[in-house]
């Protein structure tokens, strides 16, 4: 609670977030000043940072299909990306031992190989922040970089295990056979905690009671605990209303991982060579990241954007050293190293994230020439259709608008999402739904020309912001369209950028609520005046 401290972290993730960068990259920087300032991390913060990464895992939990797991562009590439990152890296660094370089001599190739794999990892905390920022959570890009990640961690919960010697308990036996039982309960719970805090309540004591706090006991790595309670909550369907409810918890505890990284402090100008030679190998995950996924079939620019989100050092990293450090394996200087090597590779994957389409495009003429010919089955053409209302963003608010519109005009509307499971559901109820990611460029390229002008109407009732205003310009500016486009805004603040972009409405969902909801009470009780 020292008022420096939060000073501190609020005016530079402030000012960063004023420059077009995370916020993180603040919290970051405010942990080295704070070392610079003499403070040192401390058990609290590291509770705090620990707490927030369970609940981070927990969240992830809730929104993961298993079945996204079993892909092979998820499974079969995260395995092939490791062993190729554990040989090319683990090569190099072999041979920088052999260089002169003062952290390097010494370093025997099993050593070698051990910092290559704690290199392999990416990090699942700037992968979440970062998609669920560009609101590309549930786009295809954004699900298979949370499963390699996933993948990626049970790799390490698996090393972690092995590495410590640590043998789960007998009860862990039990423990994961009554997971189903276990599982009808909380669901039976869920259906009664309500909206409000109790529902927050509860999802902290599914992450860290029920799920982390229980593996611990038997033997069974915490955070491995939190997310198993996550994925066996998934199905119900308020989970992602618990994961939503959160949120803003998890992102203030995750402050303080941010923080508890950049007070390691600055190593000595050997190590920060050790550090810079380090973050030169990233590239060679990123090229591997990309060919890797254009050969499971993805577009360059699906490919291009899930490397973006994996083209870091993970956390997970710190923990293999400190593991090795610990048997003697390392010295206790390459934790430095790692973690500032982990620091620059955040800097510099932030703004590579934020402008991710930008560089694409400027690149695009020789990443595509990597593109198989056979697409991916979620990246089919997109073909022409009797529709002349477009609803883009199937949620809540826009199933509402496609029924009305069904009601008043028939079948003319197409629905526009692009989760796979939330066009699914609409398909089942007689809607017509299409997958689409609509922020991307090449969706747009790939819509018949047609469509501009058999549209009417189009409805952007999808959260972001930065979303609805690229929709907007992308119709009016590339597409040529000539008929209405309207949008949702949840804040008051939101208007003014649609209107600036285009838009030729804006409903306010919150402002206009009222309103709605009088207009409804005289439409079914008649008027009241005398």
């Amino acid at each position: 609670m020292d008022p420096v401290v939060i000073t501190l972290i609020f005016c530079l993730g402030y000012l960063v977030y004023r420059v077009g960068l995370p916020p993180l990259v603040g919290f970051l920087l405010a942990g080295l000043g704070l070392h610079a300032l003499g403070y040192t991390n401390t058990p609290l913060l590291t509770t705090v940072a620990d707490t927030g990464v369970t609940l981070l895992l927990f969240s992830i939990g809730l929104k993961l299909k298993v079945k996204n797991l079993l892909k092979p562009e998820v499974w079969a590439g995260a395995t092939i990306h490791m062993s190729l990152t554990l040989a090319f890296c683990g090569f190099i660094i072999f041979g920088l031992a052999h260089s002169g370089l003062t952290f390097f001599i010494g370093l025997d190739l099993a050593t070698s190989l051990l910092l290559a794999f704690a290199l392999s990892f990416s990090s699942t905390v700037f992968a979440v922040k970062i998609l669920e920022e560009n609101g590309r959570m549930n786009s295809l890009n954004g699900r298979t970089a949370i499963g390699v990640l996933i993948i990626q961690d049970i790799v390490a919960v698996v090393y972690l295990t092995l590495s410590t010697g640590k043998v789960p308990s007998i009860w862990a036996i039990a423990v994961i056979s009554l997971l189903p039982v276990a599982r009808r309960l909380f669901m039976y719970v869920m259906d009664r905690v309500g909206h409000g805090e109790l529902q927050v309540l509860f999802g902290i004591f599914l992450a860290l009671a029920a799920g982390a706090a229980t593996f611990d006991m038997v033997g069974l790595k915490a955070d491995l605990g939190a997310l198993i309670l996550g994925v066996i909550i998934a199905p119900h369907p308020r989970a992602k209303e618990m994961a939503d409810s959160l949120m803003s918890v998890k992102d203030l505890l995750l402050v303080g991982f941010f923080l508890k990284i950049g007070l390691s402090g600055l190593p000595d100008m050997s190590g920060m060579i050790a550090a810079g030679f380090l973050v030169l190998l990233l590239p060679i995950k990123m090229i591997m990241y990309f060919l890797i996924f254009t050969r499971f079939k993805f577009k360059a620019r699906t490919s291009f954007g899930t490397t973006m989100s994996l083209s870091n050092y993970s956390e997970f990293g710190l923990i293999v050293c400190t593991l090795a450090a610990a048997g003697g394996k390392v010295d206790q200087q390459w934790l430095v190293v790692l973690a500032i090597a982990l620091s620059i590779s955040l800097i510099i994957a932030s703004p590579l994230n934020r402008h991710a389409d930008r560089i694409f495009d400027g690149m695009k003429g020789f990443l595509k020439k990597f593109e198989r010919k056979v697409r991916h089955p979620e990246e089919q053409p997109f073909e022409r259709g009797d529709w002349s209302i477009g609803i883009i963003g199937m949620g809540r608010v826009g199933a509402g608008a496609y029924d009305m519109f069904k009601d008043r005009y028939g079948d003319v509307i197409l629905g526009l999402d692009f989760n796979p499971e939330t066009v699914a559901h609409h398909e089942l109820n007689g809607r017509e739904v299409k997958q689409a990611d609509i922020s991307d460029p090449d969706f747009w390229r790939r819509l018949p020309n047609e469509v501009s002008t058999n549209f009417r109407l189009v409805v952007l009732a999808i959260d972001d912001l930065d979303a609805k205003i690229f929709v907007a310009r992308m119709l009016l500016e590339k597409k040529g369209f000539q008929g209405k486009v309207a949008a949702v805004a949840q804040f008051d603040d939101e208007v003014e950028p649609l209107l600036d972009a285009g838009v030729d409405t804006v409903f306010n969902m919150y402002s206009e609520a009222g309103a709605g909801l009088a207009a409804h009470v005289c439409d079914t009780f008649g008027k009241f005046s005398q």
